[in-house]
C-alpha cells in the first residue's frame, strides 16, 4: 500500500505537508531493491554563506543582499583543517557555494588552503557578482588560482534569465562571460567555465547533450561566448521554489511529476555518494539540499568541530527524505548535472 508523502517542507521549522498519497522515497528505494550509502569521500561541498547580491525564485538557499549569515573566520579555518585529518588524502575536490561565495571576505583564503594541498577547486558563481563593489579582481583571483567556474544561467534567453533572476540579471552576466573568456576560461584547458540551467518553471530539464548545443550555438552566435559543459538541474521541492509551488497550487503535481519519473538507475551516481556538504556555521549534511532543511548526515547530529577522521564518513549511511525525487527524476539531476 502507498505510503503518505509527508516529508516535503518549506523550511526546516514548519510542519510535514500532506500533498499526495505517493510512496516515501525510501520506499521507493526498498521496493527497486536499492540502497543509497556513501561510496569514498571524494567532495567537500561548502556553503559558506547566505549573503548574494541575487535573490532568485528558484534559490533553494534562500540567499539574498540582505541575508546575514557567513560562515567565520574560525569555522573557515577548522574546515581547512579537515581536510589534513585521516582520510584527507582521499579527497579531490573543494566545492564551493553560497550564496554567493566570493561575498564571504574569506573565500579566497579557502581557496589557497585548499588548492595548496593540491585539491581541486570549484567556485559556484552567479556571475553578476564579479562586478559587486570589491570584487572587481575576482576574476583574475580565480584565474590566476586554476579555479573551475561553474556559473549559473538559467537561458540564453534575456526574458527567461529575468523572469527567474531578476531584471538587468541577464545583460551583467554576459558580460561577466565575455570577462571569462577575454581571462581564458572556456579557452584553456585549465580554465574550466562550466554553465548550469535550472528550469524557469515546474518541469523536468530537457535532455542536456541537446540543450548544451543550443546553449553553444547562440551564446557563440549572438555574444561570441564559448564555455565547456552545460550542466541540467532539476528544481528542487524546498525553500523559495518550494513557496511558489504552493502560491500557484502546484506541488501535488510537481510532486507527481517527479515521483512518476523515478530513474533507478540515476541512484549509482548521485552527488551524496561521495560528497558531504558543510554549512556556515559548521554543520554536516549529505547534500546542500539537506543541509537547508537541517536534515544531518547520516541522521546523525554532529559539527565539523566533531569530527576526527574523514574516513567516518566512507561507506556510511545516508539521509534520505521526499524531496530526493528530484535528484532522481528522469534523466537524474546533480551538482554535476544530468546523470543518466
Amino acid at each position: 500500500m502507498s505510503e503518505p508523502l509527508i516529508q516535503i517542507k518549506t523550511s526546516p521549522k514548519d510542519k510535514d505537508t500532506l500533498v499526495g498519497t505517493w510512496p516515501s522515497f525510501s520506499t521507493t528505494l526498498r521496493e527497486n531493491g536499492l540502497q543509497l550509502t556513501r561510496q569514498v569521500l571524494r567532495t567537500l561541498q561548502i556553503n559558506v554563506g547566505k549573503l548574494c547580491n541575487q535573490t532568485c525564485r528558484h534559490c533553494h538557499v534562500e540567499a539574498g543582499p540582505r541575508r546575514k549569515e557567513l560562515m567565520t573566520w574560525e569555522t573557515v579555518q577548522r574546515v581547512v583543517e579537515l581536510m589534513d585529518l585521516p582520510g584527507g588524502d582521499l579527497l579531490e575536490t573543494v566545492d564551493i557555494t553560497g550564496g554567493a561565495p566570493e561575498l564571504n571576505p574569506h573565500f579566497r583564503h579557502l581557496v589557497s588552503s585548499a588548492q595548496q594541498r593540491g585539491l581541486h577547486v570549484m567556485d559556484r558563481c552567479n556571475l553578476t557578482v564579479l562586478f559587486e563593489p570589491g570584487q572587481e579582481d575576482t576574476a583574475v583571483f580565480l584565474r590566476d588560482h586554476g579555479v573551475e567556474i561553474v556559473a549559473s544561467l538559467p537561458c540564453y534567453s534575456r526574458d527567461n534569465v529575468e523572469q527567474q533572476r531578476g531584471k538587468g540579471v541577464f545583460d551583467t552576466s554576459i558580460r561577466a562571460l565575455q570577462l571569462l573568456n577575454n581571462l581564458g576560461y572556456g579557452r584553456e584547458q585549465s580554465l574550466a567555465l562550466n554553465l548550469v540551467y535550472n528550469p524557469v518553471g515546474p518541469f523536468l530539464p530537457p535532455e542536456q547533450e541537446e540543450l548544451q548545443g543550443d546553449y553553444k550555438e547562440r551564446l557563440q552566435q549572438d555574444f561570441g561566448i564559448v564555455f565547456n559543459q552545460l550542466y541540467t538541474i532539476t528544481n528542487m521541492p524546498i525553500k523559495r521554489f518550494l513557496y511558489d509551488l504552493k502560491h500557484d497550487d502546484e506541488l501535488a503535481e510537481y510532486m507527481e511529476l517527479l515521483i512518476s519519473n523515478f530513474n533507478p538507475h540515476t541512484v549509482e551516481g548521485l552527488m551524496c555518494r561521495e560528497l558531504v556538504s558543510i554549512g556556515w556555521e559548521g554543520t554536516v549534511a549529505d547534500c546542500d539540499f539537506n543541509l537547508m532543511l537541517d536534515i544531518p548526515a547520516d541522521n546523525r547530529q554532529r559539527t565539523i568541530w566533531d569530527i576526527e577522521s574523514l574516513e567516518e564518513f566512507c561507506y556510511g549511511g545516508i539521509a534520505v527524505a521526499d524531496h530526493c525525487y528530484g535528484c532522481t527524476a528522469g534523466a537524474g539531476s546533480s551538482c554535476g548535472g544530468q546523470l543518466e
